[in-house]
């Protein structure tokens, strides 16, 4: 059963007073009354940064010398090289 949304020049959003006001509205309302979703465009951001996570890995030191020796005969810091190393295996599964 698809729910239709409702005709914008129907039902407005109601104007609000502060973000708590508006945020406490949108916990409760369901967006697909005040808008047809089906007409959304994907929109990319290219110009926002993925957030990281600091992580505590234990290696063992011989391991972490050798990545240290690759990444430095390629002239890029050895925790970068760990992050391409990862994402190139992850990809290649």
């Amino acid at each position: 059963m698809n729910k239709q949304p409702k005709v914008a020049s129907k039902i407005t959003v109601p104007k609000f007073t502060s973000e708590a006001k508006e945020r406490a509205f949108w916990e409760k309302a369901n967006s697909t009354d005040y808008q047809d979703w089906s007409s959304a465009k994907r929109v990319v951001l290219p110009n926002l940064k993925p957030t990281t996570k600091t992580i505590s890995l234990r290696l063992p030191q011989h391991l972490l010398d050798s990545i240290k020796a690759a990444a430095n005969a390629r002239d890029v810091p050895y925790q970068s090289l760990i992050k391409v190393w990862l994402k190139e295996k992850l990809h290649s599964n």
